[in-house]
């Protein structure tokens, strides 16, 4: 490596280690197609973290995930053109370190697992969301699984 010259792995590690001594907020990109969902995350985030985008499809996702290297996607399942799991799976393939959060409306222990299998750090029932996202999201940051609580008793 020249002298000056910071390569990627070593730039990315930089940037966290530069946010965190500023305490800069971790950043966060949303991501779900209901046309109002994104704005009522973002009301409820926005103090503790910073909303550095809000998509409606998976392509988008993958798109401004790769632009915008958030710390932690949140994201929906079901989304037009492509589904929230196959996104974050295309994301992991493209190498992202983005800690995953899903938030869905759906129940079913398959779809838990399913995300989970993607390498996602929590799932929210949308039904949890004002009590269980921040949480969730806290969770993801330090890399500990978060499952909401109505969830863990579905077998």
């Amino acid at each position: 490596m020249r002298a000056g010259v910071i390569d990627e792995r070593d730039r990315s590690m930089w940037v966290r280690i530069h946010r965190v001594g500023r305490l800069m907020k971790a950043r966060i990109l949303l991501a779900d197609d209901h046309p109002h969902f994104p704005e009522m995350e973002a009301r409820l985030l926005e103090g503790e973290f910073e909303i550095v985008g809000k998509v409606n499809d998976g392509q988008l996702l993958i798109d401004e995930a790769m632009l915008l290297k958030p710390d932690v996607i949140v994201t929906d399942i079901s989304m037009p053109v492509l589904n929230g799991i196959a996104a974050i799976g295309r994301l992991k393939e493209l190498g992202d370190k983005s800690r995953v959060v899903f938030l869905s409306v759906h129940t079913d222990t398959d779809f838990v697992r399913k995300c989970l299998s993607t390498g996602a750090f929590a799932y929210v029932a949308k039904s949890r969301m004002s009590s269980e996202l921040i949480p969730a999201i806290r969770h993801a940051l330090t890399g500990i699984i978060f499952v909401s609580q109505y969830l863990q008793h579905l077998d």
